[in-house]
């Protein structure tokens, strides 16, 4: 991480990073991460839940045709306004073992979730007759690294 804290200092060093620190920008953005954190945790959490066999009443693809959209609305959102919060304290939050975790978590739950829309994307129909296992362990992985990276990010304010 010692290579990237030019990087990190630029940051936090130019007009964001000094407009994050001053007035209300860190606080607006921290509400609007919060916003788009319940965005994204309630969309996905509710479409992995019916993934796994919860309220099979509702069809798969109409459950995800109205979630997907507000989960990536929210994934945006977070990543928008955290990229904010970042160049706050960039040249501390480099080093931070839990925010490096915490990106970590987020990678492999963003590539969780673009693998899931390659391989079922298109199968979604099926899914209430015979629910793949593997897509169903995608749900389940999904709902472990969501909620994780959360706690990792307050975890953060923290250390």
């Amino acid at each position: 991480m010692s290579a990237l804290m030019p990087l990190a200092q630029t940051l936090e060093d130019a007009w964001l990073g000094q407009w994050m620190r001053a007035g209300w920008g860190y606080p607006a953005a921290n509400v609007l991460h919060l916003v788009g954190l319940a965005m994204l945790l309630g969309a996905i959490a509710l479409l992995d839940l019916r993934l796994l066999g919860y309220g099979r009443r509702l069809p798969v693809p109409e459950v995800s045709r109205l979630l997907t959209p507000l989960g990536v609305a929210g994934l945006l959102l977070v990543c928008v306004t955290g990229v904010c919060l970042f160049a706050a304290d960039a040249s501390a939050l480099i080093g931070s073992r839990i925010m490096q975790l915490k990106l970590g978590v987020v990678a492999v739950a963003v590539i969780n979730a673009l693998a899931f829309g390659v391989c079922f994307r298109d199968r979604l129909a099926d899914w209430d007759t015979r629910p793949p296992r593997l897509g169903r362990a995608s749900a389940a992985l999904s709902l472990l690294c969501w909620p994780l990276a959360l706690v990792l990010g307050r975890l953060i304010a923290y250390t």
